[in-house]
């Protein structure tokens, strides 16, 4: 294996990335039109655009199965890493891979058909011997079909998506008028994040644990359980923090749970990483199969943390036909495999936590993360300048904290989300906050309807964002003044114009350093430079002064009228720097002006003084590397208009 694709995007492909870096292989991107700026694309060696040229199916992109096979063809791919979500429970994707030459980073196709199916894997659960909860054996989607199977079951009941998982596609239906309503929206989400729309129904346990094991398997036969991470705390059946190993959880009822999930994968011969999800009844002890997740999860990493091992990394060994137990893998035997310590995850999102959690985009102004011991960030696109898209899933880092104790991981989680800065966009830091300081978080009963049930989390304490309104204040008034003194300022009082010093009406510019430049030329010039031994001045308030003091409001017009002055007074000036730099960026952007009619003119009233111009090597005058015609036309055309001498600015940026 030399070359990994992943068909994911943001932070866990990002994650795959680095773990393929370490193994020495190459990497692959894929991105949508609309993910073009996306910061998985550059992480990789490699990137490519799939899906409409010009964008319009932002999602859909990343399920079309064809197109990203054939084009791992067409690299040279030898392995497809599916990530989470999209394609990486879908057996038709495992088997195209396969078809093609190209291993699938994951369980084996007929896997996949089982546990990817979550009617399938029930009964599985139920061959192994496991307690799964009373519902449908069969994925159904006919409403009439649904509704004999609610009578049968009872209310409350919940609908779940049959052909994927991460809470899309469930919804809880308390009472039978609510029924068709809930199917439809259950529908609707399973179709449009899976590509299918088969639900089955469960009985709901209103009081419960969601408690998942991690489970890792060769193509060997060797299989192990990394322990259980404890996922209760979600909203809208959506995960927002994980813990591992579970807090307060009775041994005897982890290990049976641990037991259970071994056996269930063991049945099957489980390859790879998989986690096998139950649901604990808080009142009677009791545990009960929910479903198997043939892929990585997103809350792998706290499971990484407390067990040391790298779970990404064993994947694409697994797939190369390495042994669990042996180098390169090298994990322990199941009996020596022990947590040290816990370690908790918050998953940090651009939503508003102060209205319905409506996701919020748009570009982030100013990004500060945390760092420090024990602390873990995996991000996706989540820096200054970034721009957050409605497109996709509203995820911006994962934040992993660890402790010898649950309470030092929870207090260590505290400290990093104080230390976030996001401006730009909203975020639920302030409702994390809120979550892991609340006793039933703290003593570690909160339960699956925790979120719900909780109104207080949604009390929150205004940010200052003293910072942001200092820099402004200071920026305000270096370019407007101070407001305290705009009383004091009486429109109606004639100011003076501001003219500029006189000069003999017809008289011609006094001879300067551009006729020397013309009758010389240009080597003979220099050469003449460097044998002077005075100092030689430019002037640089065409080009500079202006932008840093004034912003962007001087005008060609101001500098027109200026201009004669200088030709007449200053014309032992060595150059005049007035062009180049930020001179497109201010006069294209806010002063709507021409810089090249600029040039062009300044000339014809300044003949006699170099003009000088900033140029920022292979940026030439913009904020991006330019190909080198480019960069050699400008030149050649600045220097046709009038432009005798370009000072080269960060010359190394080529």
């Amino acid at each position: 294996m030399k070359k990994l694709l992943v068909a994911n995007r943001s932070e866990i492909a990002i994650r795959v990335f680095r773990a393929a870096a370490e193994l020495g292989l190459r990497t692959v991107a894929i991105f949508s039109h609309e993910d073009r700026f996306a910061l998985h694309r550059f992480k990789a060696d490699e990137a490519y655009q799939i899906g409409p040229a010009r964008g319009g199916e932002p999602v859909k992109s990343y399920l079309d199965i064809a197109s990203i096979v054939e084009l791992a063809v067409q690299k040279r791919v030898d392995a497809i890493h599916p990530g989470y979500g999209f394609l990486s429970e879908r057996a038709d994707f495992a088997r195209a891979c396969e078809a093609a030459g190209i291993r699938f980073i994951g369980p084996t196709p007929e896997q996949l058909d089982a546990y990817g199916d979550k009617t399938r894997a029930k009964k599985l659960a139920i061959e192994a011997g496991v307690e799964t909860i009373p519902g449908t054996r069969e994925a159904i989607s006919d409403p009439a079909a649904v509704r004999r199977a609610a009578e049968r079951i009872g209310f409350p009941l919940m609908i779940k998506a049959a052909h994927g998982g991460g809470g899309r596609g469930m919804r809880i239906v308390s009472e039978a008028r609510e029924l068709d309503a809930k199917l439809q929206e259950a529908q609707r989400e399973a179709a449009a994040a899976f590509g299918r729309s088969e639900v089955f129904l469960e009985r709901y346990i209103a009081r419960a644990k969601h408690v998942e094991v991690q489970i890792l398997g060769d193509a060997h036969g060797d299989l192990v359980h990394l322990f259980e991470r404890d996922c209760s705390v979600q909203r809208r059946h959506q995960k927002v923090v994980e813990i591992a190993p579970s807090v307060n959880l009775a041994a005897e009822l982890r290990h049976a749970m641990c037991e259970a999930a071994v056996a269930l994968c063991r049945k099957a011969g489980y390859r790879c990483a998989g986690t096998v999800e139950f649901l604990v009844d808080v009142d009677n002890g009791r545990f009960y199969f929910i479903e198997v997740n043939p892929r990585i999860q997103v809350e792998h990493t706290v499971t990484e943390v407390v067990t040391g091992i790298d779970i990404v990394k064993s994947q694409i060994l697994i797939i190369q036909g390495h042994r669990l137990h042996e180098p390169p893998l090298s994990i322990p035997p199941q009996d020596r495999i022990e947590p040290r310590g816990y370690a908790i995850q918050c998953r940090i999102t651009t939503e508003d936590p102060e209205n319905h959690f409506i996701p919020d985009y748009g570009r982030i102004s100013t990004y500060r993360s945390a760092a420090g011991f024990g602390v873990r960030l995996d991000g996706g696109t989540a820096f200054g300048g970034a721009v957050i898209t409605p497109h996709f899933d509203s995820l911006l880092v994962k934040l992993t904290t660890s402790g010898g104790t649950f309470d030092e991981a929870r207090r260590r989680m505290d400290r990093a989300l104080r230390e976030f800065r996001v401006r730009g966009v909203k975020t639920n830091i302030p409702f994390l906050e809120n979550l892991i300081a609340h006793p039933r978080f703290v003593d570690g009963t909160a339960t699956t309807r925790f979120i719900d049930e909780t109104p207080d989390l949604f009390r929150f304490t205004p940010r200052r964002d003293r910072a942001t309104k200092i820099l402004t204040y200071l920026g305000d008034v270096i370019v407007n003044g101070r407001p305290d003194t705009k009383a004091r300022f009486d429109p109606r009082k004639a100011l003076p114009d501001a003219a500029p010093p006189p000069i003999h009406d017809g008289a011609r510019p006094p001879t300067g350093t551009r006729q020397m430049l013309l009758d010389m030329g240009a080597e003979k010039f220099a050469a003449w430079v460097r044998r002077q031994k005075r100092l030689f001045l430019t002037d640089t308030t065409m080009r500079d002064a202006h932008q840093s003091l004034l912003a962007t409001r001087m005008r060609t017009f101001d500098m027109l009228a200026v201009a004669p002055a200088y030709a007449h007074h200053l014309h032992r000036l060595f150059s005049i720097e007035m062009w180049g730099g930020a001179t497109f960026d201010s006069a294209l952007r806010f002063l709507q002006e021409n810089p090249w009619d600029r040039l062009i003119r300044l000339r014809e009233r300044i003949p006699n003084i170099l003009f000088q111009m900033l140029l920022r090597a292979g940026n030439a005058v913009g904020y991006a590397n330019y190909p080198d015609n480019v960069v050699r036309d400008f030149i050649r055309l600045a220097a046709r208009h009038g432009i005798d001498v370009f000072r080269i600015f960060d010359s190394l940026n080529w």
